[in-house]
Order: structure tokens, then C-alpha cells, then sequence
């Protein structure tokens, strides 16, 4: 593979970007590449093989959709399960933000997108396919199965593109993306973005890419330069809940992390409780409750949202300007993606680890292989550090009322069956409740969602959802000018 250096040109039109996409990406707010997109658009478009290394916010998405996009717009129309374009993605979340991007530009040039993943009724997706799709945004393991059902053939594939490569070689998806990218065309263009080469990635690369160009516009483990670090030391439990508590409480939108899933709901449910509006994030959701809680969090309806690894990668909610390790991750690239939630699209942003005394040693070498440099402080709640980063608070908002159903073993006053009437929840409360009963159905994310199917929550804390479509959580997540990117 040939490294090459960036061009000096600035617009997209220099790049070579065809004029309606280039009008497309203005109108959405979109002027000047990013180097990521300056550096690999010119091969991409020529139809050349690339990989693509660049570090978590870099503008890999828009690298790759442009000439995916540009490509297929000439081309003839797609055939019943036989698409033109695929790119394949490591998780649901991530899919569905790639599909909010491709979206508007395919569109604008007569194109059809469907996005495919697991943990949803099939149903809508195959129906997408039997009407024939341009450009699937697939993770793996669904599209396998759809491929078995013989519901969809990459045998038309024109260009495929591996996003997060490095994440798919993580959670054991390399064979599955073997087998796929062996049943499109070996003459197909195929690119492949990763921030890492290791797991068997470079191996993906040698078997599939022909003569690929690399484009690395920073280190592996290259922090970004807009991002503040900062180690805060605790004493102990109470001492940490404290100092989470005065975390979460500013006025911007703040991550945070934990390493359970009981964990993340525990803590959302207790930050609502205390007057700051927070939802979870994390692998027990159904995709109906990850798309309300996204939708709570992108449009500002909750401040906080308290997340597992699960949205490390592929959660891209612009002017996140706090990101907290309240459990501090296991390893160095965690710790790297949990941060590139903040100081995307070149905004600044600040990143915290809580850590005890006993984590010290363990803290100091990940922080050495991130290529990180903080100077732990002690910390507590009242901390003028702490209060300075924080900034000014926002107002408490009173927690959602839940549905209570009382005793049904004790009679009520003139009941005939000795059941007390069921009360009625307060229906201007703005979030959902508790409660097993109270999910409701995602009936969104037809179109940003890939013509995907909701299901029901069962259990846990959704907060804050509202009622919402995934569809608008998917579009409203992204800012048109610097999330696409």
C-alpha cells in the first residue's frame, strides 16, 4: 500500500466532489473538508482502494459516503435484494448515524438507503430489499442471516466499506465480515476506515483491498488536540458520588461512563430523582428505548446520558462538552473512543477520570499508552477545581411522576370486586415511566433507521423518551454541519 500526503486544496468541489453533492453538503452547513476527507477523496472518487486511519471524530463517515454516493449515481438502478453499495458497521447505533449521513446526499441523487442490524423484527428490512435498495448500512450478523434466507445477494455490490474495523476485529465479527465481503465482486472498489490495524485487521486488508492507498491523518493513539484531560482523585464511595453528582450537574451535555449495565440504570435513575434529567444507554435496551433515550439526550430534553461501552463508538450527538469515566475503562482504547464522545468536528471539550487511591498504578499505565498527560488532583464535591470545570448549574427539574398501583388485597368503599381503582399517571409529565407496562412501541426509524421495526422496552429505567420517533432521534442527533463529518 502507497502512504500519501494531504492536497493542499480546501473546497470539496477541488477534491472533485460532483456539483449537486457538493450543493447538498453546503446546504447542510457543510464548506471545507476535514484533513481525513481532503487526504482520501481524491483516490476514493478516482475509484481506487483506501484505507483509512484516523482517530474517533476525525470526519471518517462524510470520507466515505461521498464517494460511495458519487459512485452509484451513475449507475443503473437497483434490483430486488441485489444492492450497488454496502458498508458495514460494528453496532446498531453506529449504523443508524452513518444512514442519517448518506441519507440526505443519496437522496438528493435519486438513491435508495435501508440500514439492517439485529434486535428488531425483520420484517421492514426484508420488505426494503424486495423493493429494491441502492446502498445497505449493515452490522454482520443480520445480514448473514438475510443472506441464508436468500433475501438479499451481494453479487451487484459495487463498492463496499468496512467502518470501525478495528471494533468489528473487538467483538469478534471478523469472520462473519470475511464471509460477506467474499460474496461481492473481487473487482468491486472496497474501503476500509480503522483507527487500529491489529485483531486480524491488516489481514482484512491484504485479502481484500487491491493495492490500497493508506491515508493516516493522526497516530492510532493520537489524543485530540481540542480535548482537556483531567484526573480527579477521590477518597472513597461517598466521597465519588459526590463529585459525580457536581459532575452532572452543568448546563451542557455530558457523558458518563460505567462498566455495568446495572450500573448505568442505577445511576440515571438517581441523577433524574435528584433534579438532573439523565437516560441510560447500554446493551439490556431494546432498540425502541435506545432510540427515545438518544432522541432525550440529542434534543437537550435530558442533560446526562449514563452509558456502558455500548456508546464508545457510533454515538455521535454534537456539543457534548463533558465526558466522564466514572468507572475508569479496562484499557487504553477504551479509554480513547469513551473520550471521542466530546471535542468532535473540531470543538473543545473536556474529559474526566475519577479514580481512588488504589487505581493509581492501574490509572498511570493506561494513561501512558493513550499517550495522555494529566496530573492527578484530589477532589472532592466542594472543589474550586471541580466547581471551575463544572461552571454554572442548571436548574433542577422536578423527576416524572410514577404510576403507583396500590395494595389489590384490601378493599375499597363500594367495590363490588374489593379492588381499589387503578390511578391514572399525570399525562404532562415529560418522561416515561418505570414500569414495565409503561414502554411504549418505537413506531419511528422507518426512514434515518433503515426501515427498521421498534420493539417494546422491557424493563429498566427509559427516562425522558417522550414518546418520540427513532426516526427523529436518529435525524436529530446529527448537526448537518460538524456530526455528518
Amino acid at each position: 500500500m502507497t502512504p500519501v500526503s494531504s492536497p493542499a486544496t480546501t473546497t470539496f468541489a477541488e477534491l472533485g466532489v460532483p456539483p449537486r453533492l457538493v450543493k447538498t453538503l453546503t446546504a447542510g452547513g457543510i464548506t471545507a473538508p476535514f484533513p481525513i476527507q481532503a487526504d482520501t477523496l481524491p483516490d476514493s472518487l478516482s475509484g481506487r482502494d483506501v484505507l483509512g486511519r484516523g482517530k474517533t471524530g476525525s470526519g471518517k463517515t462524510l470520507a466515505f459516503a461521498i464517494p460511495l454516493v458519487a459512485r452509484l449515481s451513475a449507475g443503473s438502478s437497483a434490483g430486488a435484494g441485489r444492492p450497488r453499495g454496502l458498508i458495514l458497521a460494528p453496532t446498531r447505533e453506529l449504523a443508524t448515524q452513518i444512514t442519517a449521513v448518506v441519507q440526505p446526499m443519496a437522496q438528493a441523487l435519486g438513491l435508495t438507503v435501508t440500514t439492517i442490524f439485529g434486535g428488531v423484527p425483520q420484517g421492514r428490512q426484508a420488505s426494503a430489499l424486495r423493493a429494491g435498495v441502492d446502498i445497505v448500512v449493515a452490522c454482520p450478523g443480520r445480514l448473514e442471516d438475510l443472506m441464508r434466507q436468500r433475501l438479499v445477494r451481494l453479487d451487484r455490490v459495487e463498492i463496499s466499506i468496512l467502518d470501525e474495523a478495528d471494533h468489528m476485529a473487538d467483538l469478534g465479527f471478523l469472520p462473519g465480515v470475511t464471509r460477506i465481503l467474499t460474496a461481492t465482486p473481487e473487482g468491486g472498489q472496497r474501503l476500509l476506515f480503522s483507527a487500529t490495524l491489529d485483531n486480524g485487521v491488516d489481514k482484512l486488508v491484504k485479502r481484500f483491498l487491491n493495492q490500497p492507498v493508506m491515508h493516516s491523518v493522526d497516530e492510532a493513539t493520537s489524543p485530540v488536540a481540542a480535548m482537556t484531560h483531567h484526573i480527579y482523585e477521590v477518597s472513597g464511595a461517598d466521597s465519588k458520588k459526590g463529585v459525580v453528582f457536581a459532575l452532572a450537574s452543568g448546563r451542557g451535555r455530558r457523558i458518563l461512563f460505567m462498566r455495568t449495565k446495572h450500573q448505568a440504570r442505577k445511576l440515571a435513575k438517581q441523577l433524574t430523582d435528584a433534579g438532573i434529567p439523565s437516560v441510560d444507554l447500554h446493551g439490556n435496551l431494546s432498540q425502541g428505548a435506545r432510540d427515545r433515550n438518544l432522541l432525550a439526550f440529542s434534543s437537550g430534553k435530558a442533560r446526562v446520558l449514563v452509558a456502558t461501552d455500548v456508546a464508545a463508538r457510533g454515538v455521535h450527538v454534537d456539543d457534548v462538552e463533558l465526558v466522564v469515566h466514572v468507572d475508569p475503562p479496562a484499557e487504553h482504547k477504551a479509554y480513547l473512543h469513551r473520550s471521542g464522545r466530546t471535542a468532535r468536528a473540531g470543538s473543545a471539550g473536556d474529559v474526566v477520570t475519577l479514580t481512588l487511591p488504589e487505581q493509581r498504578r492501574d490509572m498511570s499505565q493506561l494513561l501512558r499508552k493513550a499517550a495522555i498527560k494529566a496530573t492527578p488532583i484530589k477532589v472532592t464535591a466542594d472543589s474550586a477545581e471541580l466547581k471551575a470545570l463544572v461552571g454554572e448549574t442548571a436548574e433542577l427539574v422536578a423527576p416524572p411522576a410514577v404510576t403507583s398501583v396500590p395494595n389489590r388485597s384490601v378493599k375499597s368503599p363500594g367495590s363490588r370486586t374489593g379492588r381499589s381503582p387503578r390511578p391514572t399517571a399525570d399525562g404532562s409529565a415529560p418522561y416515561e415511566g418505570r414500569g414495565r407496562g409503561q414502554s411504549a412501541r418505537s413506531q419511528g426509524g422507518r426512514a434515518a433507521a433503515g426501515h427498521t421495526e421498534g420493539s417494546r422496552s422491557r424493563g429498566g429505567y427509559s427516562g425522558h423518551s417522550g414518546g418520540g420517533s427513532s426516526q427523529g432521534g436518529a435525524r436529530r442527533s446529527q448537526s448537518r454541519a460538524s456530526s455528518a463529518r
